[in-house]
C-alpha cells in the first residue's frame, strides 16, 4: 500500500456524500486535505472536525459552473497547500429527469459540461505537470455507470466524456510516477442518487481508495466502488492487484 500519510489530497465537492466519506477515510490514512465546495460553510464543521484528529485542512470555495470561479480556485489551491498529491475530481451536477427526451434544453447539457468536465479538466491541467515533475501524483475522476437513460442525458455524457479523457491521457502519463484512473462510486443513497439506490454512501470506501493507495502507478483503468465494498483496505488492495 503507497503510504499517504502527510501527503495532500484535494477533493472537490466535500461538504456531504462522496466527496465527504473520501475525505474522512484519506484522514484515517494521515492525508491532509484541501477540502472544496461551493461555500466554505459548508466545509468548516468537518475542517474542525479533522483538524482537531491533527489532520492540515483547508477550505476553498467556487462554483465550477462558473469559469470564472474555477480559475480564483486554481490560484487559491496555489496559496492554500505547499502541493498537490492527490485529486479527487468529485464534484458534479445533475440536472432533472426529463420524460421528454426531445426538450432537454441545450443549456442543461451546456451546464453540465462545464461543472462535470471542463472545470474537472482544468483542475487536472493545472496540478499535474507539477505531479509529473515531483515524479508522483493521483487523479482519481468519478464517473457514472448510468447507461441508456437518455432522460438523464446531460449528466451521463458528461460523466462519458471524463472518462474518454482519462483514457486519452494514459500515453502521457505513462512511466511519469502519476496515475489518472476513473472511479464509479455506483448508485448511492446520496441528495444526487436519491433514497431509492441500493447503496449506502459508506459503501464507497474502501473502493474509492483503491485508486489513490495502488503503487503501480498505472493510468487508464476504471475502478467500481461497489467491488470492494465491505473489505478492509488491505483486502481491497489484494483484490485490485490480483484483477491487474
Amino acid at each position: 500500500m503507497t503510504e499517504i500519510k502527510e501527503k495532500w489530497a484535494l477533493v472537490t465537492g466535500a461538504s456531504r456524500g462522496i466527496g465527504k466519506e473520501i475525505a474522512i477515510a484519506l484522514s484515517k490514512l494521515g492525508c491532509n486535505l484541501v477540502l472544496h465546495s461551493r461555500s466554505v460553510e459548508h466545509t468548516n464543521a468537518l475542517s474542525d472536525q479533522l483538524s482537531n484528529k491533527g489532520i492540515d485542512t483547508v477550505s476553498l470555495e467556487a462554483d465550477l459552473t462558473d469559469p470564472d470561479q474555477v480559475t480564483q480556485l486554481i490560484s487559491d489551491i496555489d496559496n492554500a497547500a505547499p502541493q498537490i498529491d492527490i485529486l479527487y475530481n468529485n464534484a458534479a451536477i445533475m440536472m432533472p429527469y426529463h420524460d421528454d427526451v426531445w426538450e432537454i434544453p441545450a443549456d442543461e447539457f451546456r451546464k453540465s459540461f462545464e461543472t462535470n468536465v471542463i472545470s474537472q479538466i482544468r483542475l487536472c491541467n493545472a496540478l499535474i505537470p507539477s505531479m509529473m515533475e515531483r515524479r508522483w501524483g493521483r487523479i482519481i475522476n468519478l464517473i457514472s455507470g448510468i447507461d441508456q437513460q437518455p432522460q438523464l442525458a446531460p449528466y451521463a455524457i458528461s460523466k462519458a466524456a471524463l472518462r474518454k479523457f482519462v483514457h486519452d491521457f494514459v500515453p502521457i502519463l505513462e512511466g511519469s510516477g502519476v496515475a489518472m484512473n476513473s472511479l464509479d462510486p455506483g448508485w448511492l443513497k446520496t441528495d444526487m442518487g436519491s433514497q431509492e439506490a441500493p447503496n449506502s454512501v459508506a459503501s464507497v470506501i474502501p473502493g474509492a481508495l483503491v485508486p489513490a493507495l495502488l503503487s503501480d502507478g498505472v493510468s487508464g483503468r476504471e475502478f467500481q466502488a461497489q467491488d470492494y465494498a465491505g473489505m478492509s483496505i488491505e483486502q481491497a488492495l489484494q483484490k485490485a492487484e490480483h484483477q491487474q
